[in-house]
């Protein structure tokens, strides 16, 4: 279902009927200030969904990342801990700010 739009001032002087709008219909409302999106009212239930799946994400990432670090290690054992603490290290924080979604397409 399309969410619907509407402008930050509208959603504050009917603020009730737009979240009871929420609940019933299970339709978000995408809040616009000066024509541009800027967030998003969802049930709680959505929100729940949203978190719950946005962990499981993160650790599925993690999760593969360090299968990832393991076979790593083991065909590369000639490094010593401190220099693949560091890369790992590094690569930890890189997948971090991806999940995170601080880092943009390279």
């Amino acid at each position: 279902m399309e969410p619907r739009i509407m402008g930050v001032t509208e959603a504050v002087r009917n603020f009730r009927s737009v979240i009871d709008d929420v609940v019933d219909s299970q339709r978000s409302v995408v809040l616009i200030r000066d024509s541009r999106p800027q967030a998003v009212l969802i049930t709680y239930e959505a929100y729940a969904r949203f978190q719950r799946l946005q962990e499981e994400r993160e650790r599925d990432v993690l999760s593969r990342f360090d299968r990832l670090v393991a076979k790593m290690a083991s065909r590369h054992g000639d490094f010593s801990d401190d220099e693949v603490a560091a890369d790992v290290e590094i690569a930890r924080q890189e997948v971090a700010d991806l999940v995170q979604g601080k880092v943009g397409s390279r």
